[in-house]
């Protein structure tokens, strides 16, 4: 039987930093993301900038350049006619609408206004300040310090507020049940990969990470209709992870897509898909706020499987944590 909510606190409390160890239909998700209502506005700041980006690379080239408008300057299309957009991104007003539509929309006043009320609101909460995260050549080191957090902490919280958690939940049910879980990750995915496996191991789920291109390959092949297969991909269009991914889903098992784009070719082959919201920038691809907006998805679904699991879990990480104790410095052994 599943523990309440509420018992997530004593996990947390649990040996050696807690549960979260250490500091570490699919398709139609995004037609789902539809404006947010007067009621979920309030939490979801900057909504539409977060959808209007997750979509971008699917988007025609025309309607793609006035996406690209409203992500680089919400405020600036918020105050400009359909006729002074259109002229700026080198396109039609007819553009402009379908654009509107494509993300939601019924028309560009709608967008506007909801775009000007988000700009305000975040404004607001940032003490009157606008805070970017792009670097220029002329900021200082307290500048880039600001930018950086800013981005970072924007990347979990956006992350957080358009998390599809029936989708969630379809993926920790996967997981809980499955007899093997392979990870796949790339690069700074590959990382996230590593520390997913790391947390899932500690209690006691068959789990591998795997970066190499043929060593995915030949996990996969070797998956049944008893294993989930998860891909790890900001951009959602790495070919190692993408082919891993689709030998796993020929193979039977339940395949499950991390990404920032919903749309992206790793789509084609997720079962599930859960979507991150962070922004790459010139200086940051790869950046840590795609690693941390990922970071959250992969704690989401595991605490989400550590308390279905919850008395196993509990002896796992006493286990775990009994056996490695002492491996730390005592007291009297350090130097003063």
């Amino acid at each position: 039987m599943r523990k309440p909510i509420g018992s997530e606190r004593s996990l947390e409390q649990g040996p050696e930093r807690g549960i979260t160890g250490e500091p570490g239909s699919p398709r139609d998700q995004a037609a789902s993301q539809r404006p947010p209502t007067e009621g979920e506005k309030d939490s979801t700041p900057l909504s539409t900038v977060v959808r209007v980006r997750s979509l971008l690379p699917s988007l025609p080239p025309a309607e793609r350049r006035v996406a690209q408008r409203v992500i680089d300057d919400p405020e600036g299309v918020a105050n400009s006619t359909i006729t002074e957009l259109a002229q700026t991104c080198g396109t039609s007003e007819t553009t402009v609408i379908r654009f509107c539509r494509a993300i939601g929309f019924h028309g560009y006043p709608e967008l506007r206004l909801t775009l000007a009320t988000e700009a305000g609101r975040a404004q607001s909460a940032a003490g009157g300040r606008i805070i970017g995260s792009d670097i220029s050549p002329d900021d200082s080191l307290e500048q880039i310090v600001e930018k950086v957090t800013f981005a970072d902490a924007r990347a979990v919280e956006e992350t957080a507020s358009q998390l599809d958690i029936k989708m969630l939940e379809q993926v920790v049910d996967a997981v809980v049940a499955a007899d093997r879980v392979d990870v796949y990750g790339v690069g700074a995915s590959a990382f996230v990969a590593a520390d997913f496996q790391q947390k899932l191991h500690r209690i006691g789920r068959i789990c591998s990470a795997w970066s190499d291109a043929h060593i995915m390959l030949t996990s996969a092949a070797v998956l049944g209709g008893t294993s989930v297969a998860i891909g790890i991909s900001h951009t959602g269009a790495t070919v190692e992870t993408i082919d891993a991914m689709a030998v796993a889903r020929s193979r039977g098992a339940t395949t499950v897509a991390i990404t920032n784009f919903p749309k992206s070719p790793i789509a084609e082959v997720a079962d599930l898909i859960l979507t991150t919201a962070a922004r790459e920038t010139t200086f940051r691809s790869g950046a840590t706020a795609s690693r941390l907006a990922q970071l959250t998805v992969v704690d989401c679904v595991f605490v989400g499987v550590a308390q279905r699991t919850y008395g196993p879990t509990r002896k796992a990480l006493e286990a775990t944590f009994e056996a490695v104790r002492g491996r730390t410095v005592r007291p009297d052994r350090r130097r003063r």
